[in-house]
């Protein structure tokens, strides 16, 4: 009987062996991504602000999803050796050729801080997406030395509306910009008069749900339509940066800049305060020089002053000259991010 037994137990098993032997794993579909052709890798591309609307055509290579659907061609950026971690995308298509426009191109290399009118080695990729059910594929990465120009980049802004401007949310020139396009907001505030109370809003008029103020003064974003003014307890130029993702801001001590020197009527011993151009969102003062020299300088302090020549500052730069006497009209302007510059205009 116990042979019996056992012989029934190998008859029951030898089917489950057989199934098991005859058992073969799905086949693995295989999947091409497409890849930057032209231009092509280790190629040369300069760009120039006279073809600033004009396409520069991708040419990419077909991907291969084994299965028939609608493919999707978008080709990214980055600076090389970045990994990707911060890729941009500068143009899609259903074809293998993906058009981009010279501007936009430009605009996210400046964005990055290429330096313009030097070649530097920029990463692309294609990121291949189909509605066949199937997760994008990434390409081979494809280096070309581009050398972008120097443009006005239209930067995303903020704007800044309050009482030291009017409360004009629609005044484009008293904004922050997003240097990075991502979402943080950094610029200089000028508030020398009024009750010093402003706003941010995301719109250049008044939106339901797109002005911020901060009900508890402690750097963080309120929303609601009837959010409390950010208010400054002194007067004078502030460095704001705002991180509109995680909904905060920071502001620094406030400067009051003057122009100072033997050109100057407070001469090498106090500065002569500047106003407020609320329509320029510039500091300007009209004031009776002497031939000399001058500078601008903050809060009695030398730890905060600007020189140069030309139009263009620096902190701690060389004194700026005055060929000769009479009624000049002077501004000082911290807009554009990066730079300071000045005028100096004869009336």
């Amino acid at each position: 009987m116990r042979s019996l037994r056992k012989i029934g137990w190998v008859a029951t098993l030898i089917p489950f062996l057989i199934a098991c032997e005859a058992y073969e794993a799905p086949p693995i579909i295989p999947q091409t991504g497409s890849a930057v052709i032209s231009p092509e890798n280790g190629g040369n591309l300069v760009l120039a602000v006279e073809n600033a609307e004009a396409t520069i055509p991708f040419e990419v290579t077909i991907a291969d999803f084994a299965k028939d659907g609608n493919v999707t061609y978008a080709v990214e950026m980055d600076m090389a050796g970045a990994g990707f971690a911060n890729a941009v995308e500068i143009g899609t298509s259903e074809t293998t050729t993906v058009d981009v426009l010279t501007s936009d191109l430009n605009d996210e290399l400046v964005a990055k801080g290429l330096p313009l009118g030097t070649p530097s080695d920029v990463e692309f990729r294609v990121k291949a997406s189909t509605d066949a059910g199937f997760s994008p594929l990434y390409g081979a990465t494809t280096t070309v030395s581009v050398t972008p120009y120097d443009a006005f980049v239209d930067f995303p802004v903020l704007y800044v509306p309050g009482d030291y401007q009017g409360w004009n949310p629609a005044n484009e020139k008293t904004v922050l910009k997003s240097v990075n396009f991502d979402k943080t907001f950094t610029g200089f505030v000028h508030i020398l008069s009024g009750s010093g109370e402003f706003k941010f809003t995301e719109e250049n008029n008044w939106v339901d749900d797109k002005n911020w103020g901060d009900n508890g003064a402690d750097g963080t974003l309120d929303n609601p339509s009837d959010a409390a003014n950010i208010k400054v307890e002194e007067f004078g130029t502030f460095e704001v940066t705002v991180d509109m993702g995680a909904k905060t801001y920071t502001m620094s001590d406030p400067l009051l800049w003057g122009i100072i020197g033997d050109a100057t009527p407070g001469g090498w011993d106090a500065e002569t305060p500047m106003n407020f151009d609320r329509d320029e969102n510039v500091l300007t003062i009209t004031a009776d020089l002497n031939a000399g020299e001058m500078k601008f300088r903050a809060n009695q302090n030398w730890d905060y002053n600007y020189g140069g020549a030309d139009g263009e500052l620096t902190a701690g730069g060389d004194n700026i000259p005055v060929a000769e006497a009479g009624n000049y009209t002077i501004t000082l302007n911290f807009t554009e991010p990066g730079e300071v510059t000045y005028t100096l205009t004869k009336n």
